[in-house]
């Protein structure tokens, strides 16, 4: 299991955050228990099984459901 922090550019508004709620919860490997998606930060916290999803997948999710991603900080746990 591994622990991402991926900072957006901008959330414009909170249906935004349920839009890449949806977006992340929808690929395989994702603990969604651990989702959250700060409207205040622009900042996605997720857990997910780096033997199903990449952070790559996960980033490419966020990419197209249109918002820019500034950064994503991965750790193993």
């Amino acid at each position: 299991m591994k622990k991402a922090t991926i900072q957006l550019e901008t959330l414009t508004c909170p249906s935004c955050m349920q839009k890449i709620e949806n977006g992340v919860k929808a690929l395989d490997g994702i603990y969604k228990e651990s989702l959250n998606v700060s409207f205040n930060s622009s900042k996605v916290k997720v857990d997910f099984d780096d033997e199903k999803v990449s952070i790559s997948d996960i980033e490419n999710a966020i990419s197209k459901l249109g918002y820019e991603i500034k950064k994503s900080k991965v750790k193993a746990l």
